[in-house]
C-alpha cells in the first residue's frame, strides 16, 4: 500500500505528519511512502531528507491508500482523497459533524488522532498527550517571553528579585508539563485539578497542590475531567480568586472533550493580578478559560497579557511533527501486524474501533464506551477497616496451628537433637528474613530485587547463627556464605539506590 503525506494548508500550521526517522520505519513495514513537495518544509525538512529516508516526492499524492495528515481536510481536500482509502488525522468529531458526512458520503476509512482511547495499551498512538506535552512545555516559555523578569529568585548585589509565582488550571498532560518547565526555571508552582488523584503527580513535578474543599471527584471512566457541580464551581471560584491574584503567571489548560471550555477565570480575577501579569490560555482554540481570550491572539487588559495561541505545538513544529509521526506510525504498526504494507482495518479491536469515525460508507462515531481508569481511591472509614481485619481474622484457620504445633512437638521428641537445632534456625531464618524485608516500603524495591533480598536475608541470618558451631567445616562454610549474601544484599541495595536517585531533581 502507497502512504501518501500531504503539505498541510491550514492557515499557519508548520507540523508535518511524518518525518524522514518515522518515513524510515513505515517502509520497514512494507509501505511505499509518497511526499508531496516541499510537505516539510516549515518544520525544516527538506525534500532531500525525505529522498534519502526512502520516500517518493510526488506532486499528486491523491492515489494514495493511506493518507496521514495533521489537521483536519477541508472539503477541497476531501475531493482528492480515492474512495475507499484510509485517512490518520486529527478530526474533532464532536466539532465537526458535516465533516464527518463528507468523509463517509467518499467512503473514506476515517481514524481520528483525537479519539484513541486512553488505556494502557494505546498509550504508544496517544497523539494528544503527544501535542499536549509539548504545549504545555511552549506556554512556560511564551509566559517568560512575555512577563519581563526571572522565573528563579535571585540574590545579587543590585538587589534581590523574588521568584515567579506560577499558578496552573489542570493537570493533565499540558498541565504536568507546564508545572515541570516552570520548576526547573526556578518558578514557585502551584496547580489545581478536579481530579484528586492527581495531586501526588503535581508534587512529583516539584508544584504544589491547590484543594477546592468540596468532597467531589471530577474523574471519570474516560479519563478526562467532567462537569462538577454547582457547589464545586462555587468553591473552586474562591480558590482560584486568591490564587491568580497572587500569581504572576497562570497558565489555563482545562477542558472537555466536545464542550467549549469552561470559563474559570473571570475579568474581576483578571482585574485583580499585579500589573505586569502573563495569562497563558491553552484552551483558546476552544473559547478559552479565561472571559477576556481572544483565540489566537496576545492582548493587554487591565495591565496583564493575555496569550490566547491556538499553534503552540506548531511553534515547535519539528519537535511536534517527530512525536506526531511516531503515534501515527505505532498505529500503523497496530493495523500491519504483518509487515508485509497491508492494514487491517480490524473493528473488532478496541483501540481501532474506539479511533474509528467513518467507515465502509457509515458514521462509526461515537465508539462504544471503554472503561479508561479507576476512580481515585477514597479512604476507608474506620468501620471498614476494623471489618476488613475481622474477615482476616476469620479466614485463618485455627487449625492450621494447632497442627504446626504438634507436628514441632513430635520433632522435639523423637528427631535428634542436632536436626532439632538445625530446623530451629532454618524456622527462625525464614520469620526474620521475612519480617525484614517485607517492613521495608515496597516502593523502595523492584519484585525480583525483594524476593532476591528476602532469601539472601535467611541465608545470612542462618549462617550468621552456625558460625558458633563447633565443627570447624561448618564454621568455614556459614563464613563464606555470610559474606556471598553480604554481597548479595549490600549490591542490591546500591542498584535500588541508584535508580532511586535517577528521580531525584538535579541528579
Amino acid at each position: 500500500m502507497i502512504v501518501g503525506i500531504p503539505k498541510e494548508t491550514f492557515l499557519g500550521e508548520k507540523r508535518v505528519a511524518a518525518t524522514p526517522e518515522t518515513i524510515e520505519k513505515l517502509i520497514k513495514l512494507g509501505f511505499e511512502v509518497h511526499v508531496e513537495p516541499g510537505a516539510g518544509i516549515e518544520a525544516n525538512i527538506n525534500d532531500e531528507a525525505y529522498l534519502k529516508s526512502g520516500a517518493q516526492i510526488v506532486s499528486n499524492i491523491s492515489g494514495s491508500d493511506i493518507f496521514l495528515k495533521v489537521r483536519a481536510p477541508s472539503p477541497a481536500e476531501i475531493e482528492k482523497l480515492k474512495p475507499g482509502s484510509t485517512l490518520i488525522s486529527f478530526i474533532w468529531p464532536a466539532q465537526n459533524p458535516a465533516l464527518l458526512k463528507l468523509l463517509c458520503n467518499k467512503k473514506i476509512n476515517t481514524i481520528a488522532m483525537d479519539s484513541v482511547p486512553r488505556i494502557s495499551r494505546a498509550q504508544k498512538l496517544d497523539a494528544l498527550s503527544s501535542m499536549a506535552n509539548i504545549a504545555g512545555y511552549r506556554a512556560v516559555i511564551e509566559a517568560a517571553h512575555h512577563f519581563g523578569r526571572f522565573f528563579t529568585g535571585q540574590i545579587t548585589a543590585a538587589g534581590k528579585v523574588p521568584p515567579a509565582q506560577v499558578f496552573v488550571i489542570g493537570a493533565g498532560v499540558a498541565g504536568l508539563s507546564a508545572i515541570g518547565t516552570a520548576t526547573s526555571l526556578g518558578a514557585i508552582v502551584k496547580a489545581n485539578d478536579t481530579r484528586p488523584e492527581v495531586a501526588d503527580q503535581v508534587k512529583s513535578m516539584g508544584g504544589s497542590f491547590v484543594n477546592v474543599k468540596v468532597q467531589e471527584s471530577g474523574s471519570s471512566q474516560t479519563g478526562y475531567a467532567v462537569i462538577m457541580s454547582e457547589e464545586y464551581q462555587k468553591a473552586q471560584r474562591v480558590v482560584f480568586a486568591k490564587q491568580i491574584s497572587e500569581a504572576d503567571i497562570v497558565i489555563t489548560t482545562a477542558l472537555i472533550p466536545g464542550r467549549p471550555a469552561p470559563k474559570l477565570i473571570t475579568t474581576e480575577m483578571v482585574q485583580s493580578m499585579k500589573p505586569g501579569s502573563v495569562i497563558v490560555d491553552l484552551a483558546s482554540e476552544q473559547g478559552g478559560n479565561c472571559e477576556l481570550t481572544v483565540p489566537g491572539e496576545v492582548i493587554k487588559k487591565h495591565g496583564v497579557t493575555l496569550i490566547g495561541y491556538t499553534d503552540l505545538p506548531s511553534r515547535l513544529a519539528k519537535q511536534s511533527s517527530q512525536l506526531y509521526g511516531t503515534n501515527l506510525f505505532r498505529f500503523l504498526e497496530e493495523m500491519c501486524a504483518q509487515k508485509n504494507g497491508v492494514i487491517h482495518h480490524n473493528m473488532n479491536d478496541e483501540v481501532i474501533r474506539g479511533a474509528t469515525v467513518t467507515f465502509s460508507g457509515e458514521i462509526t462515531w461515537p465508539a462504544p464506551a471503554v472503561a479508561i481508569s479507576a476512580k481515585a481511591s477514597e479512604a476507608k472509614p474506620e468501620a471498614s477497616t476494623k471489618e476488613a481485619h475481622k474477615k482476616t481474622e476469620e479466614k485463618a484457620n485455627p487449625f492450621v496451628f494447632i497442627i504446626a504445633a504438634l507436628l514441632l512437638l513430635l520433632v522435639g521428641l523423637y528427631a535428634p537433637a542436632i536436626f532439632v537445632t538445625q530446623i530451629t534456625v532454618f524456622i527462625l531464618a525464614c520469620l526474620i528474613g521475612y519480617m525484614v524485608v517485607w517492613n521495608v516500603t515496597a516502593s523502595l524495591h523492584t519484585p525480583l530485587m525483594s524476593v532476591t533480598n528476602a532469601i539472601s536475608s535467611i541465608i545470612i541470618v542462618g549462617a550468621l547463627l552456625q558460625t558458633s558451631s563447633e565443627d570447624f567445616w561448618i564454621q568455614i562454610l556459614s563464613g563464606f556464605a555470610v559474606l556471598l549474601t553480604s554481597i548479595n544484599l549490600f549490591g542490591g541495595f546500591a542498584v535500588t539506590k541508584r535508580m532511586l536517585d535517577m528521580f531525584k531533581k538535579g541528579s
